[in-house]
């Protein structure tokens, strides 16, 4: 994720060097220039960055899918506890 992202403003970077070299220099036009570049580094990284971005969206499914297995097993772990008491208590009555 934090490869996709350096790569992201790279590219932007990138293209307002660019834009810059090709003219747009003047006081007024930096807000098109600004505009300009992030609007190239959109489409640009949309192609370019594919492959980084599937990684990315691949990794975070991971640690979600981990997290959720986690979660799953911490309420089995705390019925199978609950159960265990439960049962503990009908003895002694």
């Amino acid at each position: 994720m934090l490869r996709y992202s350096l790569l992201r403003l790279l590219i932007f970077f990138a293209c307002l060097a660019a834009l810059w070299l090709v003219g747009l220099r003047d006081r007024n036009e930096q807000p098109w220039l600004v505009v300009g570049a992030a609007l190239l580094s959109m489409i640009i990284s949309f192609f370019v960055l594919r492959p980084f971005r599937d990684d990315a969206v691949r990794s975070i499914e991971e640690r979600q899918s981990a997290r959720l297995q986690r979660k799953a097993s911490q309420r089995e772990e705390q019925r199978a506890q609950q159960s265990d008491e439960a049962a503990e208590d009908e003895s002694f009555r």
